[in-house]
């Protein structure tokens, strides 16, 4: 029976179940069962409790974490959870990725890329479908803000299987109940006695997990809801932290590499330029790309710059002007799919008025720190590669295919992430190095140089809104969005060969664009566009435009109504309470004056990942014309909260993110390739040019949403609004065309 405070036991049916190293796991979900044995590996002196944990002799508890850890700190909050649960000593904690299996599946994306009811259209597949697919195929992901909303149930349950296994073994050395048994600070205590988790380790791995297993309630000796430290930054500040470039292997060789432009093939390369330059030099040409492989990175680097391989580039590949005309004929003339829907747009709507605005956001660069890179390895029939990737399982498959190899002789180490949110989706490198890797029958580490990166990076994609509104005395009647934008989750997963049924990592090209107002009849279309260029995943995906045409879009409603913006954004979240309550939470704190001419201050509000945002922001013009965001005010409600330090870090973070789509330089284009050599070349911001940024998080006792991808959105429509109040001059494109620039 569960003790008060605590919630209804679970059974062993939906439990992950664990005995000893031999004796496998079961996983049992509510609506497909299936068995698996565990690829954990154990290590001499560990002792295997689930799929998720381990408890070693000399006391640590070791943490399977299967999402990649990309600087959104999966590799604490994850942990954080098992460890609540299970009641360890979080000094004692240590993490390893987890490795490529079914039972580290994401099958939340999967289920929302099935959910039709968030999108009718959703391809014909239900939720049970998505599950199955995503779960055989092992399709380990981290993206959507899925993180902790994913896996959240499954280690807590993992963590209160182990416990009552220790629990239990104490029992046996106690002669007692042990039901009447606690665990915390890395013991089983009964009373004053305690034995800690490294002495019950074996024997607990031996014990029968009980019909029914009560989760942990109550509020003392927790780690849920605390600031506990980040387990990845000790490594991370000392540089002791090993990325895909840190790894060194005997007779390993660095490669540099350039690819061809898309749609082109190498036309020729002159070996004799790089005669005399260094010696022990090897050229690896393939028709899309050329590489050299070096004793060190920066002669491999000198010698292809020096080679220059040339490539029969094709004369359609679009410029920046091209990508405007076909987005805005797109959107002008293009056949659209009926996306959502409620009540009846067709009606008419008496006493109404139509009010139309067009609005445009450009490219957005990925601009990760680290660019693309793998390490490969051959030992006999079987290839082993290091990389950072947010989707491992199909990371291998890739590599796979690339060396002419069965997935199951193929090895993939998940590595820490130097940032690139969405951009390590990209397989690109992970193949390469693949193929040099058995083309030299060595080891090989093969790094993107930076202009390769740049001139390769796959852009958050363009899209055009015409949003129209049917207002009335009393509020608006009606709400129309048509958007032209690229499909770039079916993009994504054309290139990964995933099936795009399932795998939808930016919720679709319209996610976020449903208003959260009480509007009782709205549809959003989307129109098709092929661009010519490779887009891909940027964080938020597309909440990041479609929460500016929104917002921006009922910012102008409200002035042109005579209203004030925050006044005329509350009249509309009677349903919504937890979108109200941010905003005016935010509003309340940061000083929110109701954007008067020569205010510089805007607002905007989102909902997306199941959590809640409002952000205020104060603005100044630089001499040159150029927006500065002075401050930021952000409110969050996002359910229950694993770690606060945690989630400020990435709303802060988001919201800088999102600044810099809108302040930043845009991406020109000429003949498919960006003009900008370096990531300065795009004027993001920079630390002494960054906003004060306060976070204030809400109570609530909600399930957990998510948050890495949840400041993003509200960024740029907040800072064009703030525009407005400055200056009194609409903004509608992204980045703002301020400085001279356009």
């Amino acid at each position: 029976m569960a003790t008060d405070g605590e919630r209804p036991g679970i059974s062993r049916r939906t439990l992950l179940i664990g005995g000893g190293a031999g004796l496998g796991l079961v996983v049992a979900w509510t609506f497909w069962p299936r068995s698996y044995s565990p690829n954990l590996s154990v290590a001499p002196g560990e002792t295997l409790f689930n799929a998720f944990l381990k408890i070693a002799n000399d006391g640590r508890v070791i943490v399977a974490v299967p999402q990649a850890e990309v600087g959104q700190g999966v590799y604490t909050s994850l942990p954080q959870i098992l460890a609540d649960e299970l009641g360890a000593d979080w000094r004692t904690v240590s993490v390893e990725p987890a490795p490529v299996g079914p039972l580290y599946a994401n099958t939340l994306l999967a289920e929302e890329a099935a959910d039709a009811s968030a999108f009718p259209a959703a391809l014909g597949v239900d939720r049970w479908a998505a599950r199955q697919y995503a779960s055989r195929e092992a399709l380990m992901l981290t993206a959507g803000s899925s993180s902790v909303r994913a896996f959240e149930g499954l280690l807590r349950e993992a963590g209160a299987g182990a416990r009552a296994l220790l629990s239990k073994a104490a029992a046996v050395r106690w002669e007692a109940n042990w039901e009447e048994l606690d665990t915390r600070e890395g013991f089983v205590w009964r009373d004053t006695d305690r034995i800690a988790f490294a002495e019950l380790a074996e024997a607990a791995a031996e014990q029968e997990l009980p019909p029914d297993l009560p989760i942990r309630g109550g509020v003392e000796n927790r780690l849920t809801g605390q600031p506990l430290p980040r387990l990845d930054i000790p490594a991370k500040i000392d540089g002791s932290a090993l990325f895909a470039g840190d790894v060194r292997l005997s007779d390993m060789v660095h490669v540099a590499l350039r690819s061809a432009p898309r749609g082109s093939r190498r036309a020729s390369i002159d070996h004799s330029r790089a005669e005399g330059i260094w010696d022990a030099l090897t050229v690896i040409e393939n028709p899309g790309w050329t590489a050299v492989a070096a004793g060190n990175w920066w002669a491999a680097a000198r010698a292809l710059d020096a080679l220059d391989p040339q490539y029969d580039v094709p004369v359609d590949l679009p410029s920046s002007a091209d990508l405007t005309a076909r987005i805005g004929e797109a959107l002008d003339s293009g056949d659209a799919d009926r996306m959502f829907e409620t009540g009846d747009i067709g009606q008419a709507f008496p006493g109404s008025s139509a009010v139309t605005a067009r609005y445009e956001v450009g490219l957005a660069p990925s601009a990760p720190i680290e660019p693309l890179t793998a390490t490969a390895r051959l030992i006999g029939d079987r290839l082993e590669i290091w990389a950072p990737t947010q989707a491992p399982g199909l990371a291998r498959a890739a590599a796979a295919r690339a060396a002419g190899f069965a997935e199951s002789q193929v090895t993939l180490y998940p590595m820490l992430i130097g940032g690139g949110y969405g951009r390590k989706l990209e397989v690109d490198a992970i193949e390469q190095a693949a193929i040099v890797a058995v083309k030299l029958g060595r080891p090989v580490q093969l790094t993107w140089p930076r202009i390769q990166e740049i001139q390769r990076d796959t852009f958050r994609p363009p899209a055009a809104a015409r949003m129209t509104a049917w207002v009335a005395p009393n509020g608006i009647a009606a709400w129309q969005a048509r958007i032209a934008a690229p499909a770039t989750g079916a993009e994504v997963a054309r290139r990964l060969r995933a099936a795009g049924s399932f795998f939808r990592p930016d919720g679709g090209p319209v996610a976020g664009a449903p208003p959260p107002y009480g509007i009782g009849n709205v549809a959003v279309d989307h129109v098709p566009v092929e661009t010519g260029l490779d887009t891909g995943i940027w964080r938020s995906g597309a909440h990041s435009y479609t929460c500016f045409f929104t917002e921006c879009f009922v910012d102008e409603l409200a002035r042109a109504a005579g209203q004030e913006p925050l006044s005329y954004r509350m009249a509309m979240l009677g349903q919504n309470p937890r979108l109200a309550r941010v905003l005016q939470t935010a509003t309340a704190i940061g000083g929110w004056d109701g954007g008067p001419p020569g205010s510089g201050m805007g607002i905007a509000v989102h909902s997306a990942f199941g959590s809640y945002v409002a952000t205020l922001v104060e603005i100044e013009m630089s001499g040159e014309q150029r927006v500065r965001v002075l401050r930021a005010v952000c409110a969050v409600d996002c359910g229950r909260v694993v770690n606060p330090e945690i989630v400020r870090q990435q709303i802060e973070g988001g919201i800088i993110h999102g600044i810099s789509a809108a302040v930043g330089d845009p991406v020109e284009i000429e003949n498919g390739i960006p003009t900008a050599r370096t990531i300065g070349a795009y004027r993001l911001p920079i630390l002494r040019n960054s906003p004060e940024v306060t976070v204030e998080l809400l109570d609530s006792g909600d399930e957990p949403g998510g948050v890495t991808e949840l400041g993003v959105p509200t960024a740029a429509p907040a800072v064009a609004n703030a525009l407005f109040s400055l200056t009194g001059r609409r903004v509608r494109t992204l980045p703002l065309p301020l400085g001279g620039r356009r």
